[in-house]
C-alpha cells in the first residue's frame, strides 16, 4: 500500500494549521512555503479538506485557513478518507463476489488483517498527537 502524495500533504497542510495555534488564520502563501507544496496544488487540497469539515476559511487581509475544530477530535482516519478514500489492502476483502476463492481463501484473511491494522493505527491518532509530536521533537532537536 501506498499512501498518496495528496493525503501526505494534505495531512502535513492540516498539521502546519493546527500548530500555528493562537487562533489565527493561516496564509496559504505560508503553509506552501514552510510544507514546500505549491500553492496550486495547496488550493485544491485546502478545497477538499474544507468540504470534509477539517478546516475552516477567513477571508480578508488577515484571512486564510484555521481548524475547523478541536485537533483531539480530528482522527486521521478520517483524514485519510477524505484525502484518499478508504483503506482498502484489495479488492477481495471489500467484496466477496470479486474473487470465487474469497469464502475460504487464506491470503484473504491476511489482506484484511493488514488492512484492520492500518485502519487501526489511523484511527488511533488524532491531528493533537501529531502537534504533540512535533512539539517534543522541536524540544529535543533544541537540546541536542
Amino acid at each position: 500500500m501506498k499512501v498518496s502524495t495528496r493525503t501526505r500533504y494534505g495531512i502535513r497542510a492540516v498539521l502546519e494549521v493546527a500548530m500555528s495555534g493562537g487562533g489565527r488564520p493561516l496564509q496559504l502563501k505560508v503553509i506552501a512555503r514552510r510544507q514546500d507544496i505549491s500553492i496550486k496544488y495547496l488550493e485544491q487540497l485546502m478545497a477538499i479538506l474544507k468540504s470534509a469539515g477539517f478546516v475552516r476559511s477567513v477571508r480578508g487581509s488577515k484571512g486564510g485557513y484555521m481548524l475547523a475544530g478541536p485537533p483531539s477530535l480530528m482522527k486521521l482516519s478520517d483524514l485519510f478518507n477524505a484525502l484518499e478514500g478508504p483503506v482498502v489492502t484489495t479488492e477481495c476483502v471489500e467484496s466477496a463476489d470479486y474473487c470465487a476463492r474469497a469464502a475460504d481463501c487464506v491470503v484473504k484473511q491476511v489482506w484484511a488483517q493488514v488492512q484492520e491494522a492500518v485502519h487501526g493505527v489511523l484511527d488511533s491518532i488524532t491531528v493533537q498527537d501529531l502537534v504533540d509530536r512535533a512539539s517534543s521533537k522541536e524540544t529535543l532537536d533544541y537540546q541536542i
